[in-house]
């Protein structure tokens, strides 16, 4: 198990995907930020490596469609790039 998320960075496509979300899903999204901060593994969040060009960055589900694509940069630091569908692998 890796140790709780303590920093989490953001970028402006992340910020603006998730200000593009409905209501319902933005609070789901949060909900599942809190169990990535308390362990990024959680078995409820999926949490798995990405392969080819996206190789060194993981992605975890918010429901069954959406995924938060990020890489850690620190043990407790990640960045959060971007939230979607799989269109975010593109």
């Amino acid at each position: 198990m890796k140790p709780a998320i303590s920093i989490v960075h953001t970028t402006s496509d992340f910020n603006k995907s998730f200000r593009r979300l409905s209501p319902n899903l933005a609070k789901l999204a949060v909900t599942r930020d809190s169990w990535f901060r308390a362990n990024p593994f959680d078995a409820r969040l999926k949490t798995h490596k990405l392969k080819g060009e996206l190789k060194g960055y993981f992605a975890y589900s918010v429901n069954y469609e959406y995924r938060v694509l990020f890489r850690f940069i620190h043990a407790r630091e990640v960045i959060y790039y971007d939230i979607g569908t799989h269109r975010i692998y593109g």
